[in-house]
């Protein structure tokens, strides 16, 4: 591995930090740049970014269950059920092929995309109508 491979892996790592960071999830971001950027294979990309996302999510955690805004009792009904589907969901991937695992992640990213901004839009016109008018 040569010194620009670890340059813009380092790069695409930070990208996915901040944008995870920001509430967008990082693997939105960091999957497709190291893909692209990097030549990483698509399973081995997610691979990463399922890894990269166990420490976020436990410092994430630590914060939210600090600042109290988890309740226990309600998070173990969507625990359980969201560990079942990961781990069924990670076999399924690690089966499927790496062109159509791509497919159905761009199709996914295409899908966010458009909820995001009908989600922007219908923000923008309800705040617009809450507005005082002059």
């Amino acid at each position: 591995m040569d010194i620009l491979q670890i340059i813009l892996l380092l790069a695409c790592g930070l990208a996915g930090g901040i944008f995870g960071g920001m509430g967008m999830g990082g693997g939105t971001v960091l999957i497709p740049l190291i893909t692209i950027f990097c030549g990483i294979e698509q399973h081995t990309a997610q691979a990463i970014n399922l890894v990269s996302f166990i420490p976020m999510a436990a410092v994430a955690l630590i914060f939210h269950i600090k600042n109290r805004l988890v309740e226990l009792k309600p998070a173990l009904w969507l625990i359980i059920p969201a560990l079942a589907t990961s781990v069924g969901a990670g076999f399924l991937a690690g089966v499927t092929e790496p062109g159509i695992l791509r497919k159905c992640f761009g199709g996914f990213l295409i899908a966010f995309a458009l909820y995001s901004i009908v989600s922007l839009i219908i923000s923008l016109v309800s705040r617009k109508n809450k507005a005082p008018s002059k």
